[in-house]
């Protein structure tokens, strides 16, 4: 392993555990950076509000954004290296507009009032793995009988008519339904709960488990599909796989944050610009890494530190991701040199 790779897997997680206490210890009440390093490690502090604040609602948004930022940003390693497409990314099987309806049919409908007894935001995150799941379903299905080619174009024909029918919804909803859904679009990783995190985080395990037993066949598809078959790698089985690992994820983070963008096109660029490698052995740590501390980067930012405004989201994603991917767009080697390394 390169000397400055080295560097840069022993840099990681150390940044990583700085971003961590810094979303922490970030927000409209000013909690001095000791007494949250305290909080964290189980120590008292005088002022109880404090102890609140940083547990309750701190907390479990920073692990919210660590673990959002992980999976959808090695979802979109595992899109770009199944597609050989370095424009793939998480959602682009239609799984975020799977999510997106089943939001939109609670949120639009009504039915936000039927789920509210099963847990609020809980019941709507319910609606939207459900969403995620049937999509997955359809994906699964085609995946036995098409080329992946196909299915790359099956999978943006499916998100593009989920989103139709979410705009049908949202053309006969009320005013304050259509706000609340917009709001969700936006992305927020303010609104899990502990409770919720119960939930989330189990099926981001899993998924990045999956991810990790998938490095052998993800190694042999960056020459095509035929020489991973010369391999020895069952090319359906594993791409179906990789395929119902990352709708875990999306369809998960989706559910209970809102449709997260770029994240998932832009990080696995820059790991591979970082690592300068294409071994997934390398990668999937790193770039899971470094998705969890862009994601951090992006929740500090749109909590305006020392303000109490707070921006949207994926309006700061964008700003971060959107000149990376303008980067992979015009770099001279090309689109299919910027993911094979």
């Amino acid at each position: 392993m390169l000397p400055s790779r080295r560097l840069y897997l022993g840099v990681l997680p150390v940044l990583l555990v700085v971003l961590f206490v810094a979303d922490v210890a970030t927000g409209s009440v000013n909690i001095p950076l000791r007494a949250t390093v305290s909080i964290l490690l189980g120590e008292d502090v005088s002022q109880k509000a404090w102890v609140s604040i940083v547990r309750n609602l701190r907390l479990p948004q920073a692990v919210t954004a660590a673990l959002s930022g992980a999976a959808l940003s090695v979802s979109g390693l595992m899109m770009q290296t199944v597609f050989r497409n370095p424009l793939a990314g998480p959602f682009v099987l239609g799984i975020s507009s799977g999510a997106s309806l089943g939001v939109a049919l609670v949120v639009l409908t009504g039915g936000a009032g039927v789920l509210a007894g099963w847990g609020g935001s809980l019941g709507h995150a319910g609606a939207g793995v459900l969403g995620a799941m049937a999509v997955l379903v359809l994906v699964v299905y085609a995946a036995r009988r098409v080329p992946t080619l196909t299915l790359l174009i099956l999978g943006v024909l499916f998100g593009y008519a989920v989103s139709a029918l979410v705009s049908i919804l949202l053309r006969f909803s009320s005013a304050e339904s259509i706000q609340s859904y917009v709001i969700w679009t936006l992305g927020e990783f303010s609104g899990v709960t502990w409770s919720e995190l119960g939930v989330l985080t189990p099926v981001i395990a899993v998924g990045l488990l999956m991810a990790v037993v998938a490095v052998k066949p993800l190694n042999a598809l960056l020459l095509g599909e035929a020489y991973a078959r010369s391999m020895g790698v069952a090319v359906e089985r594993s791409r179906i796989w990789l395929i119902t690992s990352t709708a875990l994820m999306a369809g998960v983070v989706t559910a209970f944050c809102g449709p997260i963008g770029f994240l998932g096109i832009a990080v696995p660029h820059l790991g591979r610009g970082l690592l300068q490698t294409s071994d997934h052995r390398v990668l999937l740590p790193g770039i899971a890494l470094l998705g969890a501390s862009l994601a951090l980067i992006a929740d500090l930012l749109s909590r305006l530190p020392g303000s109490s405004l707070v921006l949207p989201l994926n309006a700061i994603t964008a700003l971060l991701g959107a000149p990376v991917v303008i980067w992979v767009i015009v770099r001279r080697r090309g689109l299919r040199d910027s993911f094979t390394g």
